[in-house]
């Protein structure tokens, strides 16, 4: 018999505190091994978080709303319904740090990040025997009696999410006047949210009020961590002009096949990596790392502060519309805070693109880990001297490369942006081959 606590887990290499968003277990509930009992926020998404023991979630350390220094206790999970009194004794007598020598025969206890299962051809949701569910989908299967067997998951590898539950219920394959479950069912400590709060949504930017000081978002910390650790990297920065004439003629043609200028922008980018590896490669203290993937970070800036950057991997081998389908997936996804790691920080190469905004040209600052970003202005129509000695009106944009001195140097740089206009002023067309 004994009494676990449940750590704060490192959901990323870079995180030194975590957020609770919601419990999705209640005290007094029953936790298998293995089952996602919280959601935590970490710099970057929020992740299911399981245990490695079985028993009874005793007591809640960490509310949610509420943050905690990774490593440290957030809970404590009870072997037998009779410890649970226990736990909640020695939480309030003797503190959270007493637990580890009061308890008898303590056991280390961990909290794993909820690994998604691999989907199969056939899009399994199962993982070793059990259902891969989101908290949120689960919690409202519960509530509108949805059979959680009979689903196949719409998430990443198969996972069943909150949509696939309701899109159950609405097209009644369910009883419609299933009745919600009763009252008792539910702890009273636990109350049971709507259907629509249920689907993340951006949270509202705090508005400014002059002399307040408005405190940091989760991800606004991470971009201070990532920006100051690339203030000991020396860079380099190189501009060109790139007429897009033929690529915005394109980009008119498939557009309503679903493809979206950002994906033609990686796509174009990541064939022209194939030609300069070292443009794709990172710096370590080892060498020069030459990765075997061409995947392309995207920057997007999340309505309630902050930045990530989807990652759209192995954007030279993907076909344009499987790429902007990707692509729709990650910004909606990242938006909801639901992204994997894998999925935002395995970028080897990075966009930002600040010209639908109108912008005409910038500089951006270089991920940490990555040896180049290309910063894209608006392409706009400009007067020009053509071949013939004439003047004609061309649509041309501002790209910038910023880049990893160590290992790029200028004419490295230059080459690469010159076969990249190349490609997108006279064979466009070959990005959608």
């Amino acid at each position: 018999m004994s009494i676990h606590e449940v750590f704060m887990p490192a959901l990323s290499s870079t995180m030194t505190e975590g957020k609770i968003v919601s419990w999705v277990k209640s005290p007094g509930d029953k936790v298998e091994k293995g089952e996602t009992v919280v959601v935590v926020e970490s710099d970057k998404a929020d992740m299911d978080v399981e245990t490695f023991y079985e028993g009874f979630l005793a007591h809640i350390i960490v509310e949610a709303g509420e943050t905690a220094p990774v490593g440290s206790a957030i809970a404590f999970i009870a072997e037998t319904e009779a410890e649970i009194e226990q736990a909640k004794s020695l939480a309030n007598s003797s503190g959270v740090a007493a637990t580890t020598t009061s308890a008898p025969e303590p056991i280390p206890a961990t909290a794993s990040v909820a690994t998604p299962a691999l989907a199969s051809q056939n899009g399994s949701n199962h993982k070793e025997g059990r259902l891969v569910v989101s908290p949120r989908a689960r919690k409202l299967a519960k509530e509108l009696k949805v059979d959680l067997t009979t689903l196949q998951g719409s998430g990443p590898h198969g996972r069943i999410v909150a949509e696939d539950v309701e899109a159950l219920s609405n097209k009644g394959k369910q009883p419609a006047t299933a009745p919600v479950a009763p009252p008792a069912a539910v702890p009273t400590s636990a109350p049971v949210a709507s259907p629509a709060a249920r689907t993340p949504a951006p949270a509202p930017v705090v508005a400014a009020v002059p002399g307040q000081i408005v405190p940091l978002t989760t991800f606004q910390n991470a971009v201070v961590r990532n920006m100051v650790a690339t203030i000991s990297v020396p860079v380099f920065r190189v501009g060109y002009t790139i007429t897009t004439d033929g690529l915005d003629k394109l980009y008119k043609q498939i557009k309503s096949k679903g493809v979206t200028m950002t994906a033609l922008l990686a796509k174009a980018v990541a064939v022209t990596l194939q030609k300069h590896p070292l443009l794709n490669a990172s710096y370590s203290d080892q060498g020069i790392v030459y990765h075997s993937d061409i995947n392309i970070s995207v920057a997007v800036a999340m309505d309630d502060g902050g930045l990530i950057t989807p990652v759209l991997q192995n954007a030279d081998a993907v076909d344009i519309y499987s790429l902007s389908r990707t692509w729709k997936s990650l910004v909606e996804r990242a938006r909801a805070k639901q992204l994997q790691p894998q999925e935002y920080n395995s970028g080897t190469f990075t966009l930002s693109n600040l010209g639908m905004f109108g912008v005409d040209k910038f500089d951006a600052i270089l991920p940490p880990g990555q040896g180049s970003i290309l910063a894209i202005g608006a392409s706009r129509p400009q007067v020009v001297a053509t071949p013939d000695g004439l003047f004609g009106v061309r649509q041309q944009m501002q790209v910038n490369i910023t880049s990893d001195h160590r290992i790029i140097y200028g004419a490295h740089a230059a080459a690469f942006l010159q076969d990249l206009a190349k490609l997108i002023e006279t064979n466009p067309q070959s990005l959608t081959m």
